[in-house]
C-alpha cells in the first residue's frame, strides 16, 4: 500500500528513543522527511544519523524542552527553515512520574500539565498554519491505554493522557472541514525503556523479580507477549498518513487486546 508519504514533512516529538524513534523511523522508511525534537541534543544527533543511514531519507533534529512555549516556537522556526512546510505532526512525551495522589504536590501537577498536555496544545497551534498552507494535515497523539482504563499507580499519566484524548476528539470535529485528521494511538505494554522502568518499580514494590512481573503482565495480554516498537509504529504511521482519508477522532489501542473496555 502506498501511504502517500513520499517527500511529506513529519515532526515527531520525543523522537530520539522508544516509541517516538520507532514512529520516526517508519515515516522515514516511507520516504517522508523527518524533524525530530527532544531535549538531549547528543542523543538526537545520533538517532537522526542512524535513521537517515538506514532509510536514505532526510532526517533533521532540534533540541528543545517542549514544556516551554518558546521552545515550541523554536521547533517550528527550524521546521520552516529546513523544510518550509509540514504535513504531519506526531505528539509524544516521556511518561510522567509514577505515584499515587498523595505523592504529588502542586508543583509536580503543574510541571506535568506543561510537559504532557499544554505542550500538545502548543504543538497543534504551531502546526496549523503549515497545514493550512498545504491544504490539510495529519495529527497523531501518542498517549496510553490509560485513556480507556486507568493504570494503578500512574495518576498523573491517567489524568493528562485522558485530557489529550479529549482534546484530540474535539479538534477532529473542528479541523475535519480543512482536511486535517486527528487521531490518538494508545500503547499498551510495548517493550521500551519506559515499560522496563515501570516493571522494575512494580517488582520493587511487590518483592517479585522483574521477570515475574513481566510474565504476570503477559498473562493479561491475549496475544501473550509485549508488543514491539515497530508493531506500534506501523499502526501509528498509517493513521498519520495520506492513505488514511476517512479515520479521524479515533483512539486506537495498540495493546495486544489487553484492555477489555468497550
Amino acid at each position: 500500500m502506498d501511504l502517500g508519504l513520499k517527500d511529506k514533512v513529519v515532526l515527531v516529538t520525543a523522537g530520539s528513543r522508544g516509541l517516538g524513534r520507532a514512529v520516526a523511523t517508519e515515516y522515514a522508511r516511507e520516504g517522508a522527511k523527518v524533524m525530530l525534537a527532544s531535549r538531549n541534543e547528543q542523543e538526537l544527533a545520533k538517532t537522526a544519523r542512524e535513521i537517515a543511514a538506514e532509510t536514505g531519507s532526510q532526517v533533521e533534529f532540534v533540541a528543545a524542552d517542549l514544556s516551554k512555549r518558546d521552545a515550541v516556537d523554536a521547533v517550528y522556526a527550524k521546521v520552516g527553515e529546513r523544510f518550509g512546510r509540514l504535513d504531519v505532526l506526531v505528539t509524544n512525551a516521556g511518561g510522567p512520574p509514577a505515584g499515587t495522589f498523595d505523592n504529588f504536590e502542586d508543583d509536580v501537577w503543574e510541571q506535568t500539565f506543561q510537559a504532557n498536555l499544554l505542550n500538545v496544545v502548543r504543538l497543534v497551534r504551531g502546526a496549523l498554519p503549515y497545514f493550512r498552507q498545504v491544504g490539510g494535515g495529519r495529527i497523531v497523539n501518542i498517549t496510553s491505554t490509560s485513556i480507556k482504563q486507568p493504570i494503578e499507580g500512574l495518576i498523573l499519566s491517567n489524568t493528562f493522557r485522558a485530557g489529550i484524548n479529549a482534546l484530540a476528539k474535539s479538534l477532529s470535529v473542528e479541523l475535519a472541514p480543512e482536511g486535517i485528521l486527528v487521531n490518538t494511538v494508545a500503547p499498551g505494554r510495548i517493550a521500551t525503556d519506559r515499560i522496563t522502568e515501570l516493571d522494575g518499580l512494580r517488582a520493587a514494590a511487590t518483592g517479585l523479580t522483574q521477570d515475574d512481573v513481566r510474565v504476570g503482565n503477559e498473562r493479561q495480554i491475549p496475544i501473550g507477549r509485549y508488543g514491539t516498537p515497530d508493531e506500534f509504529a506501523r499502526t501509528a504511521v498509517f493513521l498519520g498518513s495520506y492513505a488514511n482519508t476517512y479515520v479521524t477522532g479515533q483512539a486506537v489501542l495498540i495493546d495486544g487486546g489487553m484492555v477489555r473496555a468497550l
